[in-house]
C-alpha cells in the first residue's frame, strides 16, 4: 500500500511509472539487521551526500522499480541500517537481499567540469592525444576506492584509472573524452 499522506522531494515520484533508464543506483541491500524488517545497505560512490533527507527510495524487484518509504536510516561509514515501512518482519526482509537502490536522476547532483557519474559515459568516444580515436567507452568499474574507465581498443577491453593523471578533459556535449596515455599502455 502506498501512502498518499507523504511528503517530501523523492514522495511526488511515486505516482508515476519509474524506469530504470531514468534513475542511478545508489547502493543495495546487503543483508538483513535485526528481526523486525531492517536491513544493512551499502552505499555507491553516487549516493547523495544529503542522504538523510531521503523519504523514499525505488528498490529493484524483477526489473521494475518499486517504491519504498524510509522509516529510519542510521549511516555508518558507506553502510547505512534503514527501516522502511511495511516492511515489518525478518521473512520481508530477506526477500529484500541482493536488491538495487534507485534514485530517479531529477535528483542526482550534477557533475563538475570534467567530472561524471559512472553511468553518464558509457557509449562516449575515448580519443587519446598522440594516437587519435581509441574505441568507445563500455562503462565504469568501481574495485573498492578505485574507477576504471573501460573502453574497447582493436577488439580488447582496457581499463585506465580514473584518479590517474591520463584523463584530460570530458566533453558531454560531443560525447568524447580526451586521454594522453603512456607509451605501451595500449600493449599490455
Amino acid at each position: 500500500m502506498i501512502d498518499s499522506q507523504r511528503t517530501g522531494a523523492l514522495a511526488i515520484f511515486v505516482f508515476h511509472a519509474m524506469s530504470i533508464e531514468d534513475s542511478y543506483k545508489i547502493g543495495y541491500i546487503q543483508r538483513t539487521h535485526g528481526l523486525k524488517g531492517e536491513v544493512t545497505v551499502v552505499f555507491t560512490p553516487d549516493a547523495p551526500a544529503t542522504w538523510e533527507e531521503l523519504t523514499t527510495v525505488f528498490v529493484e524487484h524483477e526489473g521494475q522499480l518499486v517504491p519504498y518509504f524510509i522509516q529510519s536510516l542510521s549511516r555508518k561509514g558507506d553502510k547505512a541500517f534503514a527501516k522502511w515501512d511495511e516492511v515489518d518482519t525478518l521473512e520481508q526482509a530477506k526477500a529484500l537481499q541482493g536488491c538495487a537502490i534507485y534514485l530517479p536522476k531529477s535528483l542526482r547532483p550534477k557533475s563538475g567540469r570534467n567530472e561524471f557519474h559512472n553511468d553518464e559515459v558509457t557509449g562516449f568516444l575515448v580519443v587519446d592525444k598522440a594516437q587519435g580515436e581509441l574505441g568507445g567507452v563500455t562503462g565504469v568499474e568501481q574495485h573498492g576506492a578505485q574507477r576504471f574507465l573501460a573502453f574497447s581498443y582493436h577488439q580488447k577491453e582496457h581499463l585506465l584509472p580514473l584518479n590517474a593523471p591520463f584523463l584530460k578533459s570530458v566533453n558531454k556535449t560531443t560525447r568524447r573524452i580526451t586521454v594522453e596515455l603512456p607509451a605501451g599502455f595500449l600493449d599490455i
